[in-house]
Order: structure tokens, then C-alpha cells, then sequence
């Protein structure tokens, strides 16, 4: 499988996980349990490829007790929002909204001071990444379908990815657990900590039927279990720049699929807020340009050398 066959394959998988949630939610299930049975089978895929891959889960309390908390803002949490947010908001939208982590993750960053050298280059994809998202609800338009606590609940799940990215980055990372084993164990707390929303939430208005069964299998094997798996191959072979990279296609693929299954209307202010949001985070990554190195300080001439060669004593490498 070539690269780009392998990012086109991950993108499509990753980005219709928004798809997937629309369809369950259509089909009679509840966010509680459309979070529930992602964690829980998206752990089994992880855990299987740990066991084949010969990889143990950690065994101490102290990763036990970080997995929790990585758990409940990468897994959790966001998940649930997700669902509540795709209630009234379309799927290809939510995919738009989720690119905007790495936004959340400067603002965060800037506002704990762990961000440095800010710079106008990132202060303005920030300003303009928000601007993407301002442009999508147009507010001033009375579009109250997408002017609503769902919408807000999707910024959220964002907002929450860009805590838990900065949270496992200095608290999980480097611990000398393998990372699919890692994933599996982290899954697994996830599924513990959403185990009670389907009791607590309010039962869905229509009745499961089998495609919204089928739409949280694929959810749960597929767009979650399985994506994992291949984003850390592609970290591996072919390093985090290839991986990224996958980050700006999810709202392309999740707003064609919108479209194409469900007829989500697109309309021309969503694409050009998509187009704003993604310029916007590709401000934020860019990187800084090295500054040019000084120039080597002219060596001192000889304290014996006569007045004539002082004058060109620092022109020798």
C-alpha cells in the first residue's frame, strides 16, 4: 500500500466516524450509548492487535490513574459531546468543527504560558481559524439549526481534545508502555468512565433498528479501533508530518459524505468557513523560520603581529 493510498484510507475511515454517529443517532440510539459501545469496542479491536503484537498493559496505579483522566478528555467526554452535538447539527459540519483542536491547543497553550513565541504568524490563523468557525454559524442569519447547544457541544468536544492532547503529552508519553497496549488501556478506562451515560441520559425518541446497530459496530471497529492502529503505523513509518497531514482531510471527507448519504444541505458560507478554519490551522502549524546564525566574531590578531596584518587577521576561516 502505497502513502498516499494508505492517508486516503485513514482519512476515509477517520472522517466518517461523524457519519456513523449521524446515522446511529437517526436510528434510535442515545449519545450515551453510541459513546459507550465505541469505547468498549474499539478497546477489543486495540486490545486483540496489543496481544498479537506481543505489548502488556501497564500494570502500576500512577498510569492507571493519568489513562483515567487521558480517558475521560480524549474518549469520554469528547464522544458524548459529539453525540449531543450531531443532534441538531449535520455531520459534515461536526467534522469542521473537530479541525479545530490544534486552534483550542494554541489558545490553551497561550493562556497557561506552556506556548512560546506565540508570534503574528499563529496569532493570526488563530483569529482566523475562529473567524472559519464564526462564518459556519453566522449567527447574524437567525440559522438557528446551527446556532445551538449542539453546536456549542461540538466546539466543546474540541476544546476537550486540545486539554487531553497537552495532558498526555506530558503526563503519558515517554513512560515506557508500548503505544498500542497504551491506546488499548486507555480505551479500556474510557469505556469504564462512559459506562453509566447510557443509564442517566434520557432514552432515544425512536426505536434501534439494525442499521443504527450496524452504523455503532462500524463506528466503534472501524473509526475508532481500527483508526488508531493505523495512525500509529504511519507515525512509525512514516513520521508525525504524514500524520498530521491526514488531519486536514477529515472535515473534506466528512462534509462530502454529509452531503452524498445524508443530503446535509451544503451550502456556499459552510465550505468557504471550512476553507477559513483549515487556512487558519495551517497558520498555527507552520513552522517558525529559523534565524540566520550570526556571523563569526572576527579573531583577534596576535598581540606580536606588526599593524599591516592586524587589519585582515579575522578574514581566515
Amino acid at each position: 500500500m502505497t502513502s498516499a493510498t494508505r492517508m486516503g484510507v485513514l482519512a476515509l475511515l477517520w472522517g466518517s466516524g461523524f457519519l456513523w454517529i449521524k446515522l446511529a443517532l437517526d436510528h434510535g440510539l442515545t449519545p450515551g450509548w453510541i459513546t459507550f459501545v465505541r469505547c468498549l469496542l474499539g478497546a477489543g479491536v486495540l486490545l486483540a492487535l496489543a496481544c498479537a503484537a506481543g505489548q502488556k498493559l501497564p500494570r502500576d496505579r500512577t498510569t492507571w490513574g493519568r489513562l483515567a483522566v487521558a480517558a475521560f478528555f480524549c474518549n469520554a467526554l469528547p464522544f458524548l459531546l459529539f453525540g449531543i452535538g450531531e443532534q441538531s447539527v449535520g455531520s459534515g459540519v461536526a467534522g469542521v468543527l473537530n479541525a479545530t483542536t490544534p486552534l483550542w491547543s494554541l489558545l490553551i497553550g497561550a493562556a497557561l504560558g506552556t506556548e512560546r513565541g506565540l508570534g503574528a504568524a499563529k496569532a493570526g490563523g488563530l483569529i482566523l481559524g475562529f473567524a472559519g468557525v464564526l462564518l459556519i454559524f453566522a449567527p447574524w442569519s437567525g440559522d438557528s439549526g446551527l446556532l445551538s447547544w449542539g453546536a456549542l457541544a461540538l466546539l466543546g468536544a474540541s476544546a476537550s481534545y486540545a486539554v487531553a492532547f497537552a495532558y498526555m503529552a506530558r503526563r503519558l508519553t515517554g513512560r515506557g508502555t508500548a503505544p498500542m497496549a497504551l491506546s488499548a488501556a486507555q480505551l479500556l478506562a474510557a469505556t469504564a468512565l462512559s459506562a453509566p451515560a447510557p443509564l442517566v441520559m434520557a432514552p432515544g425518541a425512536g426505536t434501534v433498528t439494525w442499521a443504527g446497530v450496524g452504523a455503532v459496530v462500524v463506528l466503534g471497529v472501524f473509526a475508532t479501533g481500527l483508526t488508531f492502529h493505523l495512525n500509529y503505523r504511519m507515525i512509525a513509518e512514516e513520521g508525525p508530518t504524514s500524520a498530521a497531514t491526514v488531519g486536514y482531510l477529515l472535515p473534506v471527507v466528512s462534509v462530502a459524505l454529509g452531503a452524498l448519504v445524508l443530503d446535509e444541505p451544503l451550502t456556499v458560507r459552510v465550505v468557504a468557513g471550512m476553507a477559513v478554519v483549515l487556512a487558519g490551522v495551517a497558520l498555527t502549524r507552520r513552522a517558525p523560520r529559523p534565524a540566520p546564525a550570526p556571523a563569526p566574531a572576527p579573531a583577534p590578531a596576535p598581540a606580536s603581529a606588526p599593524p599591516a596584518d592586524r587589519s585582515s587577521a579575522g578574514a581566515a576561516p
